[in-house]
């Protein structure tokens, strides 16, 4: 493509906006990235600052470990949650203020979204307490059961563990998608929606033929969201079950941190890095496809 010479002088002025933005980013980001890269392929030793390549030794050793398929199954189990349970919680909560099914909706929206704004260290703390043997979760399953000595010990249940963290994961972030899936509904043009009714369209109809093709780009959005945070969380897990029993709460995240800050074995958890990293550009580029062939290449 020619460009006028104006149009030029406009891509270098922008060119020269971006750089130093661009070179940041860079090295901030891109170069942690690189070296984490190498790092995996070599045995580095961290009191002699020494590194031997070894090709795919710790990738080999990785995939033989069921270490690894357990904090694999246990990421995917927290995207699953993110994009399966906060998204859609998230979405019909947000419905419900748009149409204004409940009151004191100031107040209903403050305290959905309240738990975003604290630590995860204290929600992991909060719900390590509720789900205790003395914990409100465990009292109320006594009431319901009629058993004062009722206990499911969830935290300690290598077959229940993960349902602690999906429930504090759900109360955490449904609050953000519910606010934004608000955002976007207030800013349908109410006229369309009004035309749609006075030509006799019915609730279900206007939803599904107005109300959902205006937030497709959104949930996009939201989508490759939930799935960065999934596969990059760490502290809420951390506080609320360390990864136990037994690493049956594992994700990849504190996998990696196991290896690399408490064996110091940073080669491995570089191996472990770039797998996290590969998997997020797997799933992202997979989001993508899927909303290509639903709502077609022009879509956001």
């Amino acid at each position: 493509m020619n460009l006028t010479s104006e149009e030029s002088k406009k891509v270098i002025t922008y060119l020269l906006f971006v750089a130093p933005a661009l070179v940041i980013y860079l090295l901030i980001i891109g170069y942690p990235i690189i070296k984490s890269l190498h790092l995996s392929f070599t045995d580095y030793n961290v009191y002699t600052n020494e590194a031997v390549w070894t090709g795919f030794k710790w990738y080999t050793k990785m995939f033989n470990q069921s270490e690894f398929w357990m904090a694999l199954k246990n990421t995917m189990i927290v995207v699953a949650v993110s994009v399966f349970g906060q998204i859609p919680i998230g979405f019909v909560l947000a419905y419900i203020l748009y149409r204004k099914l409940v009151r004191f909706r100031g107040f209903f929206q403050g305290m959905v979204f309240l738990p975003i704004t604290l630590s995860m260290v204290i929600v992991g703390i909060l719900w390590l307490k509720m789900f205790s043997s003395v914990g409100a979760i465990t009292n109320l399953l006594r009431l319901i059961y009629n058993d004062p000595q009722y206990t499911i010990g969830m935290l300690s249940s290598k077959t229940w563990a993960m349902v602690p963290v999906a429930f504090a994961l759900l109360w955490i972030y449904t609050g953000f998608y519910m606010v934004v899936f608000l955002a976007n509904l207030q800013r349908i043009n109410p006229s369309i929606v009004e035309a749609a009714m006075i030509d006799g369209a019915s609730e279900v109809h206007i939803f599904l033929k107005v109300i959902i093709p205006s937030l497709s780009g959104v949930v996009v959005i939201l989508t490759i969201f939930a799935i960065a945070g999934s596969l990059k969380g760490f502290d809420l897990i951390f506080a609320l079950t360390g990864g136990g029993p037994s690493n049956y709460t594992e994700v990849l995240t504190l996998y990696m941190y196991r290896y690399a800050f408490t064996y110091f074995n940073y080669s491995f958890g570089s191996a472990i890095s770039m797998i996290i990293v590969s998997m997020s550009i797997i799933l992202i580029i997979l989001v993508r496809v899927i909303q290509r062939r639903l709502t077609g290449p022009k879509q956001v």
